[in-house]
C-alpha cells in the first residue's frame, strides 16, 4: 500500500530553501482575491481539476485568503488538548475534508528571464501545488511559508492556472494540536515573485549593541555581493564585513529605536529597518542592552470573530496599538509564528517578541513533561520535519530586532527532536537564547518557564530555592536561569484574580521577569441569530467532540473591545508608580529604560466625586528604577470625602497614542467624610395588615419590605449565591461549582422563625438554608427609622454548622421597578470590580444606565460588580427612584434578569430584560482567582463563613 502524500512524516517536495522575508524593488503579483472553489468530504477525490481546460463555471467562489469553514463548508471546530480524530500518527481519516482552489493570472511580459517564484503564507493543513497542469510540490506546516520556483511551468503566454488541493488533516495536524479552533484553507497571503538576476535570495542583519560604550556593529550576511547603506550613520560598506559604529540609540520596546538603511546589487534594493540591540542572560537575568526587563506580556493567537486566523493588516496593527496603550510590552507568539506583517508591527512600534514554532503535540502528553510513546517530540521519525519547521521559522523571522527568544513550541512533553531543534536554532543563531516551558529539567534551553504557577512556587523560585533535580548538574543549571512565566493569570470570563500579587513577586525577585497573559483575545466566532448575535464557541457548531467556551479566554472580547481583565492588568503592570508617601507624593519609575520627562502629571481634587481643582504636577525626572517625592499640590479645602487623583500622561503624541493617553494613575484620600450623626429612631407601627417603619412598608406575616415610600420594592433578603464564573466552574483547578451546587447554595430556602415589631425597631429572625443539609445561616434583619425619611437595616449573619466552603457572595437581593434604570454612585468605579482585581477602579462619581453596567462575557456570569461604594442612587426618567448607603460601604449589582437567568445562560443573547430591575447590595463576594487553568482564590480573599454585621440605609428619593 502506498502512504498518501498527506499522511507522511514528511510530506513537502518541491519547496525552495527557507529564507528571510522582506520586501524589495523587485516586482511583485499578490494573487489574493476570489478564488474557484470546490469543497470534498474526502482527500481522493479527482484530480481533474488540475489542468487548465478543466470547467469550473459550476464550483463557488471563495475569498483568498480564508477559512473555508467559515464560508459555509464544513464546520469549524475547537478542542484544547484532544485530537479530533483517532490518534494512530501519521494515519489519518479517510473522512478528510478536502478544498479544491483554482485562481487565473497574468504574468508580465517584463519577468521573462528571471526566476519566478510561488510563495503561500499559511496554509491549513498540508496542500498539494500545479501550476498550468504541472505538478509543482506539496507543504505542510500550516503557519509557515514554503516557497516553490514555478519558473519552468509558466506558460507565458495569457492566462496561468493555479490549482491547489488542500487537506484538512495531515500527518502535520498531529504537530498542531494548539488550543484553537481547527479551521481550514489558504489563510495567508499568496504571491508571485519575479526574482532577478544577480538578486538578493536571502540576508541575516546583525545589529549588536554596547551599552557599556554605547557603540554598535553593523553586519549584513548575504548571498550575493551587495553593499550596505545607512545614510543616518554614515554607512556605506560592503555586505559581509563588520562595520563598527562609534555611536548609536539601542533599540529597545520602549524606544523601538529604527535606523533606515538599504541592501542592495545592481539588480535589486532591499529597505533595510536596523534596531541595534544585544540580548543575553547575566547573573541569571535576562537582559537587554545591559539591563534586566521585566516583560509585562500577553499571549496572542491570531484570531478574528469573521475571518478567524486570516487577520488583515489593519487588524493587526490594531493589536498592536491596543497592547501599547495597555502597557503591554511584550508578545509570546502561541503557539506558532505570526503574519510576518505582524513582527514588522512590534519592531516598529516596540514589543519584545518570544517567536514560537508552529508546534504543539498536546494530545500525546496530557500530564507533564515526561517522554510519551509515539510522541512526535521523541519519535525518530518525525525529527526532520520538527527540525524543518524550526528552521523555516528562524529563517524567515531571523532579521526583526523585536525577537528577543525562539520558542521550540509549544506543550509536546520532551524528547530528542526537541533537543535537534535546539542544536539546529543554537548554531544558526546564537544571539537569541531559547525557550520551551516543558523542558523541565532546562537540559536544551536558556530560561526557566513555566505555566501558572501558584504565588508561593513563584517566591521559591526567585529566591532560587525551587524543588530541586535528581541530576544535580542540570539543577544547578536551572538554578541559575532566569525565570518567566510563558503562560499565567488565564484570563477566561470573570477575572483574573490575583495579577498585582504576582506583579510584587517581579518586583521583588529579580529572577522572576514577567511573563505573559493567556491570552489576547477571546476567540469567539460571530453567529448571526434571528434575534440578534452572539460570539460562538466548542460545541455550538455540532461538534461532537469539544471543550465549550475554554476558546474564551482573552483579554479582549472577541470584537476587540477591551475586558475588565485587561484594564486591570494595564493598572498592575503601569510602567509609573503614584503613591502618597510623608505628606507629599512618591513617584516611581518602573521602566526599564525610559525616564519621566517624556511624561505630564496632571493633578485633580474631588470632594465626594465632585471635582473642585486641577493642575499640572512638577515632577523632576527620575531613571528607571528610582523614585522621586514631590510635595502636595495647594489644595482648596474639602467638606467631605476628597481625593487627589494624579495622572500620568503622554507629553507627546507617539506612533501609538495621542498627547494626554494615560499611562498610569494614583489615588490619595486628602479629606474625610464627616461623622454621621445619629438621629432619633422613629416610631414602628402595625397592624393586621402591616408593619409601617419610617418610609417602609413591611408584610406583618414575614416582615419583608413592600414597598419604600410608594415605591413597590420585593424586599432584601439574605443571598450567597451567584452566577458560578469560569473560574468556579466544574473544569478548574480550584472548583467550587460543584461543591456550592451539592450544598445547593444555588437554591436556598428563607425560614421566618420570628417577626417582632418593637416601638422603634422591626426585628426579622430568619435561616437560610438548603434542602438535605445542617448548614444554615441565622439571619437576623433589624430595621429601625433613621432620621425621618431614612430606612436604616443592619443584617447580623451567624453560620450553623461546620463550613468549609467560602461562600460565593454574602449580602441582600431586592427587586425593583424596571423604570429605575438610571444609576449613579459614589465609590470604585467606572468599571467592575471584585476582592482580588479591583486596580483599575478609582474612587469617584458616576452614572451610567443599568444596561451599561453590564459585562457581556461570551459566556455568561457573574460580573458588574461595583465595590466600595459608599452612596448609590436608581431613578426613573423623571429622577424618582432610592438612594442606597452603606456603612461605610458595599458593593453593587443591578441587572435586569436574575441570578438564576443568568446562571441558566449559555450567551448573553439567552438574557432577556425582565419588568424589574434585581439589586444585589453585597457586604463580600468570593475572590476571582485564576483556576480556570491556574491557582485558586488566594487565602485572604476567600470568603469565610463567619458571624458578620453589615448595615444599609434606604431612602426614597423624588422626582
Amino acid at each position: 500500500m502506498t502512504t498518501p502524500y498527506w499522511e507522511r512524516f514528511q510530506p513537502m517536495s518541491g519547496a525552495r530553501p527557507p529564507r528571510a522575508w522582506f520586501t524589495s524593488d523587485a516586482p511583485m503579483l499578490d494573487l489574493s482575491g476570489d478564488w474557484r472553489f470546490r469543497w470534498s468530504p474526502r482527500a481522493d477525490a479527482p484530480l481533474d481539476f488540475v489542468e487548465p481546460g478543466f470547467d469550473d463555471s459550476g464550483w463557488a467562489a471563495l475569498p483568498v485568503p480564508s477559512h473555508w469553514q467559515l464560508h459555509g463548508y464544513g464546520a469549524p471546530a475547537y478542542t484544547n488538548i484532544r485530537y479530533p480524530f483517532p490518534v494512530d500518527p501519521p494515519r489519518v481519516p479517510t473522512e478528510n475534508p478536502t478544498g479544491d482552489y483554482r485562481a487565473a493570472f497574468s504574468v508580465p511580459s517584463t519577468w521573462r528571464g528571471q526566476r519566478i517564484v510561488l510563495r503561500f503564507d499559511g496554509v491549513d493543513s498540508c496542500a498539494r501545488v500545479w501550476l498550468n497542469g504541472t505538478e509543482i510540490g506539496i507543504t505542510s506546516g500550516s503557519r509557515l511559508p514554503v516557497e516553490f520556483d514555478v519558473t519552468g511551468a509558466l506558460g507565458w503566454e495569457g492566462t496561468e492556472l493555479l490549482a491547489v488541493r488542500v487537506h484538512q488533516w495531515s500527518s502535520g495536524s498531529y504537530l498542531e494540536d494548539q488550543d484553537m479552533w481547527w479551521m481550514s484553507g489558504i489563510f495567508r497571503r499568496v504571491t508571485l515573485a519575479a526574482r532577478p538576476v544577480g538578486g538578493i535570495e536571502d540576508y541575516f542583519l546583525h545589529a549588536d549593541y554596547d551599552h557599556r560604550t554605547g557603540s554598535g556593529t553593523l553586519t549584513v550576511e548575504v548571498d550575493a555581493p551587495a553593499r550596505v547603506t545607512v545614510p543616518e550613520l554614515g554607512i556605506d560598506a560592503a555586505a559581509g564585513e563588520m562595520v563598527p559604529v562609534p555611536a548609536v540609540e539601542p533599540w529597545s520596546a520602549e524606544s523601538p529605536r529604527l535606523y533606515d538603511g538599504e541592501l542592495a546589487t545592481e539588480a535589486e534594493r532591499i529597505p533595510l529597518r536596523i534596531g541595534f540591540r544585544r540580548v543575553t542572560i547575566t547573573g541569571g537575568v535576562l537582559t537587554v542592552n545591559g539591563r534586566r526587563i521585566l516583560l509585562r506580556g500577553v499571549n496572542r493567537h491570531e484570531f478574528d470573530p469573521d475571518r478567524g486566523r486570516a487577520l488583515t493588516a489593519a487588524t493587526m496593527l490594531e493589536d498592536v496599538l491596543l497592547m501599547k496603550r495597555h502597557n503591554v510590552n511584550s508578545v509570546r507568539t502561541s503557539h506558532y509564528p505570526p503574519d510576518p506583517r505582524f513582527l514588522d508591527l512590534c519592531d516598529s512600534y516596540g514589543l519584545y517578541v518570544i517567536d514560537e514554532c508552529d508546534l504543539e503535540t498536546h494530545g500525546f502528553v496530557p500530564g507533564q513533561g515526561d517522554v510519551v510513546p509515539d510522541n512526535p517530540a521523541d519519535e525518530p521519525a518525525w525529527r526532520d520535519q520538527l527540525v524543518s519547521r524550526m528552521r523555516r521559522m528562524v529563517e524567515r523571522d531571523k532579521n526583526h530586532p523585536s525577537i528577543i527568544m525562539w520558542s521550540l513550541g509549544n506543550e509536546s512533553g520532551s524528547g530528542r527532536n526537541l533537543s535537534a531543534m535546539a542544536s539546529w536554532t543554537r548554531e544558526r543563531d546564537p544571539s537569541r537564547p531559547l525557550h520551551y516551558e516543558r523542558d523541565y529539567t532546562c537540559r536544551d534551553v536558556d530560561v526557566y518557564s513555566l505555566m501558572y504557577p501558584s504565588h508561593a512556587e513563584v517566591e521559591l523560585i526567585g529566591q532560587r530555592k525551587e524543588e530541586p533535580l535528581e541530576d544535580p548538574e542540570l539543577d544547578a543549571r536551572r538554578r541559575a536561569m532566569p525565570f518567566i512565566m510563558c503562560e499565567y493569570g488565564h484570563a477566561m470570563g470573570n477575572g483574573p484574580g490575583g495579577l498585582s500579587e504576582y506583579q510584587e513577586l517581579f518586583d521583588t525577585y529579580p529572577r522572576c521577569q514577567g511573563g505573559f497573559i493567556w491570552e489576547w483575545i477571546d476567540h469567539g466566532i460571530r453567529v448571526h441569530a434571528p434575534d440578534g448575535e452572539y460570539f460562538g464557541y466548542g460545541g455550538d457548531f455540532g461538534e461532537p467532540l469539544h471543550d465549550g467556551n475554554f476558546v474564551a479566554d482573552g483579554l479582549l472580547f472577541p470584537d476587540r473591545m477591551p475586558s475588565p481583565g485587561l484594564l486591570e492588568y494595564k493598572k498592575v503592570i503601569e510602567p509609573v508608580r503614584i503613591s502618597g508617601e510623608d505628606g507629599g507624593l512618591r513617584i516611581s519609575n518602573r521602566y526599564d529604560f525610559l525616564g519621566l520627562s517624556h511624561l505630564h502629571f496632571v493633578w485633580s481634587i474631588e470632594d465626594e466625586g465632585i471635582e473642585q481643582a486641577t493642575g499640572w504636577l512638577k515632577v523632576p525626572d527620575a531613571g528607571p528604577g528610582q523614585s522621586v517625592v514631590v510635595p502636595l499640590p495647594e489644595l482648596p479645602p474639602a467638606s467631605g470625602e476628597a481625593w487627589l487623583t494624579v495622572r500620568a500622561v503622554l507629553a507627546q503624541s507617539t506612533p501609538w497614542a495621542p498627547a494626554g493617553h494615560e499611562i498610569g494613575w494614583g489615588q490619595l484620600k486628602v479629606g474625610d467624610a464627616p461623622p454621621r450623626g445619629t438621629s432619633p429612631r422613629g416610631p414602628v407601627t402595625a397592624t393586621a395588615q402591616e408593619i409601617r417603619v419610617g418610609p417602609g412598608t413591611f408584610g406583618t406575616a414575614d416582615g419583608r419590605l413592600r414597598r419604600l415610600g410608594v415605591l413597590p420594592v420585593q424586599g432584601p433578603q439574605l443571598d450567597v449565591w451567584r452566577a458560578p464564573i469560569d473560574n468556579d466552574r466544574w473544569f478548574s483547578r480550584d472548583s467550587v461549582e460543584l461543591a456550592w451546587r451539592d450544598l445547593g447554595l444555588h437554591r436556598t430556602q428563607h425560614r421566618i422563625d420570628e417577626v417582632t415589631a418593637g416601638p422603634d425597631e422591626l426585628v426579622v429572625r430568619t435561616r437560610v438554608a438548603p434542602a438535605a443539609t445542617r448548614l444554615g445561616l441565622c439571619t437576623t434583619y433589624r430595621w429601625t427609622a433613621d432620621g425621618g425619611r431614612a430606612l436604616r437595616l443592619t443584617v447580623e449573619v451567624s453560620p450553623d454548622g461546620d463550613w468549609e466552603l467560602p461562600l460565593p457572595r454574602l449580602g441582600l437581593r431586592m427587586a425593583l421597578p424596571g423604570e429605575l434604570h438610571n444609576i449613579e454612585w459614589f465609590g470604585l468605579g467606572p468599571g467592575e470590580a471584585y476582592p482580588d482585581s479591583r486596580r483599575a477602579a478609582r474612587v469617584g462619581r458616576f452614572r451610567a444606565d443599568v444596561d451599561e453596567l453590564q459585562t457581556p462575557y461570551v459566556f455568561p456570569q457573574e460580573n458588574g460588580n461595583r465595590a466600595e461604594v459608599r452612596w448609590m442612587t436608581l431613578r426613573d426618567d423623571a429622577g424618582a427612584g432610592l438612594a442606597v448607603a452603606g456603612d461605610p460601604s458595599i458593593d453593587v449589582t443591578a441587572r435586569r434578569w436574575t441570578t438564576e437567568d443568568l446562571d441558566a445562560a449559555r450567551h448573553p443573547l439567552d438574557l432577556k430584560a425582565g419588568e424589574r430591575i434585581w439589586l444585589n447590595l453585597d457586604h463580600a463576594q468570593n475572590g476571582l482567582g485564576s483556576a480556570s487553568c491556574g491557582p485558586g482564590v488566594l487565602p485572604r480573599y476567600r470568603l469565610s463563613a463567619v458571624p458578620t454585621t453589615f448595615t444599609v440605609t434606604f431612602r426614597p428619593v423624588g422626582g
